[in-house]
């Protein structure tokens, strides 16, 4: 399983805009992804309802993980695209 951890660079956290956005990407994977915080439950990544509840805030720290062919440079993208202010593009 592969997993990174990046902090949320949108002004607005993973609200909105930038929630729709990463869970395009993720869905683009085709891999089972989920998005959450150290210590508590991870939710699918290609679920907007899902990542949208997760309420992430701008500056948190949130942990991807991914498994199956291309896990790795699929969480190098979502983790490229969730470091760069996405509001402000």
């Amino acid at each position: 399983m592969a997993t990174r951890t990046v902090t949320i660079a949108s002004s607005v956290g993973l609200h909105a805009r930038p929630a729709s956005l990463f869970v395009q990407a993720a869905n683009a994977t085709g891999l089972d992804i989920e998005i959450g915080r150290a210590g508590e439950d991870f939710v699918d990544a290609t679920s907007i309802l899902g990542v949208m509840a997760l309420g992430a805030k701008h500056g948190e720290e949130i942990t991807l993980t991914a498994e199956g062919e291309g896990a790795e440079e699929a969480l190098d993208s979502l983790v490229a695209l969730l470091s760069r202010d996405l509001d402000a593009e």
